[in-house]
């Protein structure tokens, strides 16, 4: 997008050249302007309360408002909205200032209509987020606050186990203040129950709450159950395709890439599975959480398999921490029992499944128990899904991330019409089925770290009707990452005092 410059009343004014009429400035692509200042506040013009609605606590591109340009530029001229630039020339290349990419692979640049120039560079890391380039401006509200109301209501009447209430507890005293804090808890340990009071206590605060995860499928498991929790409050999800976007929310679910678009809005911020990938390796994820907050935020971050660095951090005293060891039902951690199945790959390449694998499908069948069978990639799903088949004649299917049918396989899946769901480790987290049984296929292959292993684990016994569902390692070797993931969690179970 092109801008033109001039000076009116002493003010250096920016506007996008097809509302400038009859000026003879020459019009320049955004990036090439020079600094702008926030205009004045001119506390005597009527704003736009669906602009401020929309775009408070955002920085949005003008693609992303439903509202004309002119308006938009009214605001800015008025001091209530600021044009900042969303990807800079820096030292060392050029930073997204979106999503905070500085790797110069992912830059690139392209013939621009918009500006005119041969090469307007752009940033590819958010680029699925509509793209932000060196001509296009990113929005923020710089006007008076949204104001919130305070008459939410908890609705949620269950009770607490012991170590869930220690949590809860911890969290609603840090409520309002800065700084961190960790809650250690395994696996169905009911962390989403452990929120409840503090988040209430936020809202009747007036502040701004966020609940961010890695993944749309805790998203969607979430979702619902906090809305059930709080069903005066206006709650939002962001995610992929989420139809909810323009809604202003004082309590938001976002998966975490969807913060690229927040900024300074939360006073809470509450990341789950803060272990996850792609959160946990993607520095821009990070960027995202932090840029997304209030400097006196309150973060709280969820993980039954926290890094190395936070348990170092925790250790050192530098992140307070809370531990729940022990489910709420009250009974330990499914132990992983490992199952030789010698050498799974060749035998997939001569399309047979490895003997003890297939003794245990069979005998899962006449269980009548549903299981996820995790692969360790999307390459042999569909194989492994059809071998599968072959053998029994209960509903088999796959799932994976790129998957169009995902949402509908795996509500499917939860309300029994799939017995058997072969799934790579997108649903290693989040998604919570009764009466289920879990078993990762080619346990031994270098994708299963063992934060992933006692996650996947993790998704058995989780109801207290049944406690004891079976968990199996089908390996042809035992690797590390499956012997840490089995001592992760006996000690977890010996800390609960089992």
């Amino acid at each position: 997008m092109r801008f033109v410059s001039y000076f009116l009343n002493d003010r250096l004014i920016v506007a996008p050249e097809t509302l400038v009429e009859n000026l003879d400035f020459t019009p320049v692509p955004f990036g090439e302007l020079p600094q702008i200042e926030p205009q004045l506040l001119n506390s005597s013009f009527k704003y736009d309360e669906k602009l401020q609605q929309v775009l408070y606590g955002k920085m949005l591109l003008f693609d992303e408002l439903q509202l004309p340009l002119k308006t938009i530029q009214e605001h800015f001229e008025n001091g209530f909205v600021m044009y900042n630039q969303g990807v800079i020339k820096t030292k060392y290349g050029w930073q997204c200032k979106r999503c905070g990419n500085e790797k110069y692979h992912l830059f690139a640049s392209f013939s621009c209509f918009r500006c005119k120039s041969e090469n307007c560079v752009y940033c590819r890391n958010c680029i699925m987020m509509v793209r932000v380039s060196v001509c296009s401006p990113l929005l923020s509200w710089i006007g008076p606050d949204v104001k919130h109301k305070s008459d939410h209501q908890l609705m949620w009447r269950g009770e607490l186990s012991a170590g869930q209430q220690i949590a809860s507890d911890c969290f609603v005293e840090q409520v309002g203040n800065s700084g961190e804090l960790l809650i250690w808890a395994v696996c169905g340990a009911g962390k989403t129950e452990v929120l409840f009071h503090g988040i209430e206590k936020a809202l009747k605060m007036g502040l701004r709450v966020c609940i961010a995860t890695p993944r749309t499928d805790v998203v969607l498991e979430l979702a619902p159950r906090i809305k059930e929790a709080f069903p005066n409050t206006l709650i939002v999800s962001y995610y992929g395709g989420s139809k909810e976007r323009e809604t202003p929310a004082q309590l938001v679910i976002s998966t975490t890439h969807q913060l690229y678009r927040f900024k300074q809005a939360f006073n809470l911020m509450i990341v789950d599975e803060v272990d996850a990938f792609p959160y946990s390796y993607d520095k821009t994820l990070q960027h995202a959480v932090s840029g997304s907050v209030r400097n006196d935020a309150l973060r709280l971050y969820l993980s039954a398999t926290p890094s190395g660095k936070m348990k170092k951090q925790v250790t050192q005293n530098k992140l307070p921490c809370v531990k729940i060891p022990i489910r709420f039902h009250g009974f330990p951690l499914p132990e992983p029992k490992m199952v030789w199945s010698g050498e799974w790959k060749k035998r997939l390449e001569r399309g047979k499944l490895p003997p003890a694998f297939l003794k245990w499908i069979k005998s899962q069948v006449v269980s009548e128990r549903r299981a996820m069978i995790f692969v360790p990639s999307v390459s042999i799903i569909e194989k492994v899904t059809e071998l599968i088949r072959g053998h029994v004649e209960v509903i088999v299917d796959f799932v994976h991330a790129e998957d169009p049918l995902r949402k509908d396989k795996v509500a499917r899946f939860r309300q029994g019409d799939i017995q058997l769901l072969v799934t790579t480790t997108i649903l290693e987290r989040g998604v919570t089925v009764p009466f289920l049984d879990v078993v990762i296929f080619g346990a031994d292959h270098e994708v299963f770290s063992e934060s992933a292993l006692v996650q996947m684990a993790g998704r058995a016994g989780r109801s207290k009707d049944d406690h004891n569902g079976q968990v199996l390692f089908f390996h042809y070797g035992k690797s590390l990452s499956m012997l840490n993931a089995i001592k992760h969690i006996r000690h977890m179970n010996e800390e609960a005092g089992f």
